[in-house]
């Protein structure tokens, strides 16, 4: 029987005049993307997550809503599966505040009963269909994709590729890339990646691992595979929490799932499994199309520009989770209740 499956999720309220008090007393003066407005806005897409956890996969054990210590009016905050974690229950106070996605999502091991077989969201993956474990853990390790690729930058103050270059370097430390594909051969070429096998094949030639692509959907961890990274690289982990807010020099979470790999601690994992869309780049007619349909059983809606129709947009999602997702569920208050909530 696969052992019991967490489900993690970060989420900040970037209009809260409290937060934004905080985050001003903090802010550096050399602006990078890790400040742009798109970072932090809030699409009040987030009840349609819990709707879609409770619609799509009642199976999960235990829900661990990360933020600062907000907490959205309208959620039942005395669900039996859901537990409110804040900053400071699991990363050490020398790093708070934190406006940093990298730093807050390092340090997830640390957090409280968390299980060993966890699963984190960011709040803009979505699931969108049903979902079984089978869809995250098989034979007890993490699905996932073994996809070579190449760092590339479109934009010379994108924050992305140098975090890729710094993951990296510390894969390169640990694992050799020739070895690490003849042991897994099988789950580096693996016919279920479609077209993406090709990429594979390519890049199979060079001396070392450049990056991984990553799907920006929801990634399958064992907690072990953290505590293991972070016995090794403490010291530079430990620096990346000195970064408030998104820094060149940062590591990420990807670390962690690009080691699950290079270990072949993995299952493969189909490519069409779900669908990355960029909120700037598609059109928003297609997304919530494809949203209605349910052509996915998980979506990533990532809002990575700052010059578009927000307001528009965001009427536009929310209509489309309405329809697939219209009913209240046991996360959400009712009215009464939401009027009667005290203050936290």
């Amino acid at each position: 029987m696969l052992e019991k499956i967490d489900f993690v999720v970060s989420w900040v309220d970037g209009s809260d005049p409290e937060w934004l008090k905080e985050r001003e007393a903090f802010f550096p003066e050399a602006m990078t993307n890790g400040l742009d407005i798109n970072r932090f806005r809030d699409w009040n897409l987030m009840r349609f997550w819990f709707r879609g956890v409770e619609q799509y996969a009642p199976w999960v054990n235990k829900i661990f809503f990360v933020t600062n210590g907000q907490v959205p009016k309208w959620l039942n905050t005395e669900h039996p599966k859901l537990r409110l974690v804040k900053h400071q229950d699991y990363i050490p106070i020398q790093y708070l505040p934190t406006f940093n996605s990298n730093v807050i999502e390092l340090w997830l091991h640390r957090i409280p009963e968390l299980s060993e077989h966890f699963v984190l969201f960011n709040d803009d993956m979505f699931l969108t269909a049903p979902v079984g474990p089978e869809d995250f853990f098989k034979n007890g390790v993490p699905l996932d994709m073994a996809l070579l690729d190449i760092v590339t930058a479109p934009d010379p103050g994108d924050c992305l590729p140098h975090m890729q270059i710094n993951n990296f370097a510390v894969i390169n430390r640990y694992f050799n890339k020739k070895e690490v594909l003849k042991k897994n051969a099988e789950k580096f070429f693996s016919f279920k990646y479609g077209k993406e096998l090709l990429r594979n094949l390519l890049l199979f030639p060079f001396q070392y691992f450049s990056c991984f692509r990553d799907s920006h959907l929801p990634s399958s961890y064992l907690k072990c595979t953290f505590d293991s990274v972070w016995q090794k690289e403490r010291e530079l982990l430990e620096q990346c929490g000195y970064h408030r807010f998104r820094s060149k020099s940062d590591l990420t979470h990807w670390l962690m799932k690009c080691w699950q790999i290079c270990e072949g601690n993995f299952e493969v994992r189909s490519s069409s499994w779900g669908h990355h869309f960029e909120l700037w780049e598609d059109g928003i007619e297609d997304i919530c199309r494809s949203l209605e349909q349910q052509r996915y059983r998980t979506v990533c809606l990532n809002d990575s520009k700052s010059d578009i129709d927000f307001e528009y947009m965001k009427q536009r999602l929310q209509e489309s989770f309405k329809k697939i997702l219209p009913e209240r569920s046991t996360f959400e208050l009712n009215e009464i209740c939401i009027e009667r909530k005290p203050v936290i």
